[in-house]
């Protein structure tokens, strides 16, 4: 694959934060008790913000062209 850099981590980050967050959703919509549903929304909802600024900001930019 390569090294890992910033994108790369915040790629994989945002994608798995996400995937959490529909599992809780659907656990709660199922009808199960989560007990800490909300903080652990709020966790994920704050990883996919740093994992898509990581994306953002670590992307490397191309030349303008000529």
């Amino acid at each position: 694959m390569g090294d890992w850099d910033f994108t790369s981590v915040g790629l994989v980050l945002i994608g798995s934060s996400i995937t959490i967050a529909g599992m809780i959703i659907a656990a709660l919509l199922i009808g199960f008790a989560v007990p800490m549903a909300p903080f652990l929304l709020l966790t994920t909802a704050v990883l996919v913000v740093i994992s898509a600024a990581l994306i953002v900001y670590n992307t490397p930019r191309s030349l303008p062209p000529i």
